[in-house]
Parts: structure tokens; sequence; C-alpha cells
């Protein structure tokens, strides 16, 4: 089965940058442009599963144009400093099936991404997590994980390349602060079933998945 393949249209090279190299690493086929013209010539010559634009990309109003004429009319992520559809750029404001607000949460608009393409299995290199049968696995290898040790692999997953304090993985886990030795505890066990390469400990702040 092919990758998902996303096209990001966004006119600011560094959010651009990092939103493709993020949505890459979670197993998505990316396509980045800086402007809709661009987007369009993309659009005509490959198959596209969803679209996030930024509504203050040059040419929006060419990119939502052509969106109803495609065959597969691809679901459409707004990055937008507005903060309600109806404040939206007319051209498209009805066609938009998920916004985010800028300054934009990546970890967030991956979320959003997930939902629109009805994605339940995560990924990261040779990491997965299928959220349905709740499994993870390290390429071929089934990990036997708890309940607990998922979520917490899951949120670190989602948030990958971030420090994460041992505060928020508690709320993570268990939706309330815990001793910090639970982590710790917590977080050790999972090491020993995933590998020692996957989490890395960056001393006085948390952890982070790499």
């Amino acid at each position: 089965m092919r990758n998902q393949h996303v096209l990001v249209a966004v006119p600011e090279e560094q959010l651009r940058t990092s939103l493709a190299d993020r949505l890459t690493t979670a197993g998505y086929l990316v396509t980045a442009v800086a402007t809709g013209a661009d987007a369009m010539t993309r659009l005509d010559r490959h198959d596209v599963d969803l679209i996030v634009v930024d509504v203050a990309i040059p040419d929006l109003y060419d990119l939502a144009r052509a969106r109803p004429l495609l065959t597969d009319r691809p679901p459409i992520i707004c990055m937008t400093t507005c903060d309600a559809l109806d404040l939206l750029l007319p051209e498209i404001g009805t066609e938009v099936e998920d916004y985010v607000t800028k300054p934009c949460r990546i970890p967030e608009l991956l979320a959003r991404v997930r939902v629109q393409l009805r994605q339940t299995v995560l990924r990261h290199g040779d990491l997965t997590l299928d959220e349905v049968v709740y499994q993870a696995w390290r390429g071929d290898r089934p990990l036997d994980v708890t309940p607990a040790e998922y979520r917490l692999l899951r949120h670190l997953l989602v948030n990958a390349g971030r420090v994460l304090s041992k505060e928020q993985l508690a709320q993570s886990v268990w939706g309330e602060s815990r001793d910090l030795n639970t982590i710790e505890r917590l977080v050790s066990r999972l090491r020993q079933k995933v590998g020692p390469s996957l989490i890395h400990t960056k001393r006085g702040f948390g952890y982070r998945l790499e």
C-alpha cells in the first residue's frame, strides 16, 4: 500500500521545512511548495490525499479554484490567524474540512492530519503503533507493553523530537500528577522493551523520542 501523500502549501520556508520533516518522519509522502501556482502544478501531476495550506500563501485563489475540478477532491486543513472558519477567505471558507490557528503546534496539526486521513496506525522510523488493536512493534517484532507503557510510548511518538517533562508524561499516562520516580521506572521498563536507542534523556528536563 502506498504512503499517503500530503501537499504542504506554506510560504514561510522555516515552517514549511519543519512541517515537511515531521510529516515525512510520521510516514507520509510529502510535497512542499511555497505558492498556490506550484500547488496547482503538483495537483495536476500527482495523487494527493490531503492539502495543508497556509491562507497567507500567494495565489490562494488559484488553488481554491482548482480543487473542485479534481476527480478526487483531497480534504483541506487551513492554517490561519483567524479563530473561526467563517472568518477565513471567502474563496475557500466552505471547502475547509479543518483548520489550526497560528502559531501552529505541529503535534496538533499531525493529529488533525491523521483524523482527516482516517489513520489508525502511527509510525516513527521502525516503531509502529496501531490504535485499533493497541499494539506496538519495532520493525516486525511485536512489543509486549502494558496499557501505561502504551500510553507513554504513544505520547512520546506523537511528540517525536520534543523534550517532554516527567510531569507532562504523568499527565498523558494517568491524567494526573504522580511521583516522578514512578515515571522514571515506567520509562526504564519501556526502554527495555523498545530498545535503549529510541528514548533519550535530557538531564534536568525530561525525555524525548528520536
